[in-house]
Formats: structure tokens, C-alpha cells, sequence
């Protein structure tokens, strides 16, 4: 199995590497989102995502851009995916909204995004195969550049995150201790907002909604059923992602099975292994 896999090597090596460079950037990050108890954040941003995707294309299709047109070209589609995921994570931040009212707008967001990126593509062939390939988590097709890019951006977010978690944690856990010792916690809670939402519209575009949605959330649900504090999950969730990743990977191209929906699932059952352990030394 794992020699069909190195075989494989030379055709998907980049497809492999970005793959799993968006797993440890995802997993890292979904630490905060998981101590946040704000889950579902994820899945209204990528929505959001995807809905700047389908709208840029569409421009495009509109302003009747041909195929080399820098209206649909992929810097173009990519940069409205981040700029829609960024708009709604600041919408969903905590500041200023009660819970009850902050989970009434991150569905909003969810449903219109979702309901509005495919009235947009309906008629367009091009954007109804790209949405669907953004709900499929197709991570086939990543390039040498891809795998520099989400080198770079794995290492900052590492570094940024090594800097600032244990603020970051407070504001996320404790807003109000957050302002009592002298911080900001709504430019704080709009930094990370906007560090969120740069980090699901980067990856989507590579890796698909269920492939991002799944590694920001699991990874870190599975850390939290493991750990006792919240400082150890940002060593294990990555940890757990990459290990899981790279084993889905390998089944994935055994099995001929698409390799974004093998990760996930895999990771679904290692989340509910470890939380059946964790029951079981509770009693």
C-alpha cells in the first residue's frame, strides 16, 4: 500500500504536500474557533467563500470577459474568495453580538451564501464547475507554487500564532478579562476575524469546502477530548491532522476513493474513538 503511494509520488507530489500543509494551517487555527465554542463559523465562512466565487465569475461572465480575461482570471476568483470569507467572519464575530443573535447571523450568512452562489452560476457552465468542485473538496490539481504559497502561509500563522495565542485565547474565552487587563478585545476579535476568513478563502480554492471545514473543526475536537487545557491543543490538533491526513492519503490512493472525503471521514472517526475513550475513563 504505502509503495503504490510512493509510486504516485512524482504525479502528486504537490497535490500531496498542499494537501497537507492545508490540514496543519486549518488545524492550528481551528483551535481558536473550537475554544470560541463557535463551530459553525467555519462552514458559514467557506460558504461565504464559495459565494465570492460565483459572484466573480459571474462579473465576469456578465462584462463578457473571454477566458483570458483578468476579470476571471484565478487571482482575480481567489481574491474575491478572500475578501467575501474575511466580510463574513467579521460579521459572525463575537463583538457586540449576543450569542442567540450571533448564531442567527453566521446561519444568514451560511443560507445566503449558499442559496445565492448557485442562483449565480445556474446559467454559467464554467461557474457551476467550479462550485462544484468547491463541494466536492476536489484537492487534486495543486501546483509547485501552491505548495510554496501554503509553506509561507503555514509558517506565519505558526509564527503569529506562537506570538499572540495565550491574548488571542483571552479575548476568545473571556472578553470582558480581556478589556480588565488593557487590551482591545474588539480590534483583537476583528484581527483574528480577518486572519480566519484570510485563511478559509486561501484554501478553499485548493482544497474544497468539506476538506476545509473538516480539518478546521476536527482536528481540534479531537485535541480538545485529549487535552486538559486549551495551550497543549495547538500541538496536538496539527499533530492529529497531519497524521490522519497523510494516512487518508494513502488509503485514498489505494482504494481509489477521492482523498478530501477519505480525510474527513477518517478524521470523524478518530474524533469518535478518542471521545469514546475519554467517556470511558470518565467512569
Amino acid at each position: 500500500m504505502i509503495e503504490e503511494f510512493l509510486s504516485t509520488w512524482s504525479l502528486f507530489s504537490s497535490t500531496y504536500l498542499a494537501g497537507w500543509l492545508v490540514a496543519f494551517i486549518l488545524a492550528v487555527t481551528g483551535v481558536l474557533v473550537v475554544a470560541e465554542d463557535h463551530v459553525f463559523i467555519g462552514a458559514a465562512v467557506a460558504q461565504a467563500s464559495a459565494f465570492g466565487v460565483a459572484l466573480a465569475l459571474s462579473i465576469g461572465v456578465w462584462a463578457g470577459a473571454g477566458t483570458d480575461d483578468p476579470l476571471r482570471s484565478s487571482a482575480v476568483v481567489s481574491g474575491a474568495a478572500v475578501v467575501f470569507s474575511i466580510a463574513a467572519a467579521l460579521m459572525t464575530a463575537r463583538t457586540n453580538l449576543r450569542r442567540e443573535s450571533r448564531e442567527a447571523v453566521t446561519g444568514w450568512v451560511f443560507l445566503a451564501s449558499a442559496s445565492g452562489s448557485i442562483l449565480l452560476v445556474s446559467r454559467n457552465p464554467r461557474g457551476t464547475e467550479e462550485i462544484q468542485h468547491l463541494m466536492s473538496s476536489s484537492i487534486l490539481g495543486a501546483t509547485p507554487t501552491d505548495v510554496w504559497f501554503f509553506s509561507i502561509l503555514a509558517g506565519a500563522t505558526a509564527v503569529l500564532l506562537a506570538l499572540t495565542h495565550r491574548r488571542l485565547l483571552l479575548v476568545v474565552i473571556d472578553p470582558p478579562m480581556a478589556a480588565a487587563v488593557g487590551m482591545r478585545p474588539a480590534l483583537w476579535s476583528a484581527g483574528w476575524s480577518c486572519w480566519l476568513g484570510l485563511v478559509i478563502g486561501l484554501s478553499i480554492r485548493s482544497s474544497g469546502m468539506l476538506y476545509v471545514f473538516g480539518c478546521l473543526v476536527l482536528p481540534a475536537m479531537i485535541a480538545k477530548t485529549l487535552c486538559r487545557e486549551v495551550i497543549p491543543m495547538f500541538l496536538v490538533a496539527p499533530a492529529v491532522a497531519l497524521a490522519t491526513t497523510v494516512a487518508a492519503f494513502v488509503l485514498a490512493n489505494y482504494y481509489d476513493f477521492p482523498p478530501g472525503q477519505m480525510a474527513v471521514s477518517l478524521l470523524a472517526i478518530v474524533y469518535l474513538c478518542a471521545a469514546l475513550v475519554r467517556k470511558v475513563r470518565a467512569r
